[in-house]
């Protein structure tokens, strides 16, 4: 007989006769960004209703987590992401029960790292790559794994479609760019998550292409088109400034100096032959005129006469001189 088929008979015998619960099997932790599941297989050659008590410790005793459960599989994503644990689980049925079976578990260091989201946006002969960190279920106000790893960066491989030589480029933003790639190529690429100070890499995505356009450089009609309009609209505004300005002076004018209208009758009256120069020029004088010169003398106080009758005398006087005047001319 095979010794290495003996321990298992001697199990089953043992089983079957002493009525012993086996422990589970295969206990494992399946724990995918923070999402913590422990997983084990029912006992082997055992044909009663079994169920199952899962618990954990950190620091104190241990808890339950899962009581009298039918399930193999038990979820411990509740627990603080921080700190290390001993999970352990047992077989029970009716008044039997199994061994424990313990592991350990570090929640930010055993579970594994999923891989980011990722959109591609060709535009100008470049690719543009816009990340998103793995979310985290049963947190508030959708955390990611950003939230626990602050070293995060981004590891990016791209390559031609059709071809193995990859490239590769990190960043630490949300975001990048490739550049200098072929125009009108399709570039299929990848990213995973990377934690620099625990030195752990992430799974990779899942391929996505894309294609490229042009180099981004424009023909040189287009150029010449954007001058001609460029040129044609800053002619249009000078012009429509210049016919504001226009107007506006044209009315300013009118308003606060108003045009002057010259007489009718006078541009005929000047319109006249016989008076059209004559009237502008001086009129000569044929005649010299005569002056004659008056001279009132006042007697003094010292002769103690009347000065009354002088100054008639010199009324008269200048009378007769203005009448013989008139009878000369």
């Amino acid at each position: 007989m095979d010794r290495s088929f003996q321990p298992w008979l001697y199990s089953c015998l043992l089983i079957t006769v002493l009525g012993i619960l086996p422990e589970p099997k295969n206990v494992r932790m399946n724990s995918v960004n923070l999402k913590n599941i422990l997983h084990w297989e029912p006992p082997d050659f055992y044909k009663g209703n079994v169920t199952y008590t899962a618990q954990y410790k950190s620091y104190r005793s241990f808890e339950d987590e899962c009581k009298n459960i039918i399930l193999t599989s038990c979820d411990f994503s509740n627990i603080s992401k921080y700190g290390n644990y001993t999970l352990r689980v047992r077989a029970e049925s009716e008044d039997d029960q199994s061994d424990w079976v313990n592991i350990t578990f570090c929640p930010l260091e055993d579970t594994i790292i999923g891989p980011p989201g990722i959109q591609v946006e060709s535009l100008a002969g470049s690719l543009y790559l816009h990340f998103s960190y793995p979310n985290i279920e049963n947190e508030p106000d959708m955390w990611t794994l950003r939230d626990y790893y602050y070293s995060w960066t981004y590891n990016v491989q791209y390559w031609k479609n059709g071809t193995n030589d990859k490239l590769e480029k990190n960043t630490r933003y949300d975001s990048e760019v490739l550049t200098n790639l072929d125009p009108w190529t399709v570039y299929c690429l990848q990213v995973q998550g990377f934690i620099m100070d625990k030195k752990r890499s992430g799974e990779w995505s899942q391929p996505v292409c894309a294609q490229t356009t042009d180099n981004g450089s424009h023909p040189y009609w287009t150029y010449v088109t954007v001058l001609i309009v460029s040129m044609i609209v800053v002619l249009m505004l000078v012009l429509g400034c210049f016919c504001m300005l226009w107007y506006f002076y044209r009315k300013v004018k009118c308003i606060f100096f108003p045009g002057y209208s010259f007489p009718q009758h006078l541009k005929e009256y000047l319109e006249q032959p016989s008076y059209g120069i004559s009237f502008l020029l001086p009129v000569p004088s044929s005649e010299s005129e005569s002056f004659d010169k008056l001279s009132v003398i006042e007697e003094s106080e010292n002769t103690g006469h009347d000065t009354t009758a002088p100054c008639d005398c010199s009324a008269e006087v200048l009378q007769q001189s203005l009448l013989s005047g008139k009878k000369n001319t």
